[in-house]
């Protein structure tokens, strides 16, 4: 049963670790088959020149980060026009934007050519970038999750640290406007997150690290 020790494993009452991990599993996949069942609607200014939207901001950083050098993404410049989406987000985003653009640039190459892909919605375009906040979702937030319920919660309530692991994972707001509207919010959030459990492990100088970057 559930609720029984195991005297050999030394299980604390109340869920064992196999069917912890059994639920943490279930938990990551039904939260990307919610991410993804989001995906496919509309976002923040789909088609509507002549800003578009948060999509574009997004997009527009990236072509930013990989066509300039690092001393120019703040500056106003004759290729870097600041009115049309600047970048006004910390060096940690651009460097995010920077990685995506990257691996855009080998995906979906004219959605970020500078000077010429304003407002580009392609189908290939799209599906890059909601994928994007997918795997950066299960690359910074969802573990972030992870640190900060395993680093608050009590370990002998193994139920408990499962409920508020997926209460995180699924957070309404963050699928909306992250998967819906468009943004990276998983990012910086999972940083704070993960910050958060370090400190309540006593590691303050890598949960001040992660905390910063956020």
């Amino acid at each position: 049963p559930i609720g029984a020790m195991n005297p050999e494993r030394g299980d604390p009452p109340g869920l064992s670790k196999w069917r912890e991990c059994s639920m943490i599993a279930a938990g990551a996949l039904l939260a990307v088959a919610v991410r993804c069942s989001v995906a496919p609607f509309g976002y923040s200014g789909e088609g509507k020149p002549p800003m578009f939207g948060d999509f574009e901001a997004q997009r527009h950083w990236m072509e930013v980060t990989t066509a300039l050098p690092a001393k120019d993404w703040y500056q106003e410049t004759a290729e870097n026009d600041l009115l049309y989406w600047g970048l006004d987000y910390p060096p940690a985003t651009a460097y995010h934007s920077y990685v995506l653009g990257r691996v855009g640039h080998r995906v979906v190459p004219e959605c970020f050519r500078l000077g010429s892909s304003r407002g580009h919605e392609s189908e290939q375009c799209r599906r890059f970038m909601r994928a994007s906040v997918i795997i950066s979702d299960l690359l910074v937030f969802m573990p972030g999750a992870f640190i900060a319920t395993w680093g608050l919660a009590s370990e002998q309530d193994r139920l408990a640290r499962c409920a508020t692991l997926l209460c995180l994972w699924l957070l309404p707001p963050l699928l909306l406007i992250d998967h819906g509207h468009f943004q990276y919010n998983g990012v910086c959030f999972g940083l704070c997150l993960a910050a958060t459990g370090f400190v309540a492990r006593g590691r303050t100088w890598l949960a001040s690290v992660l905390f910063t970057s956020a």
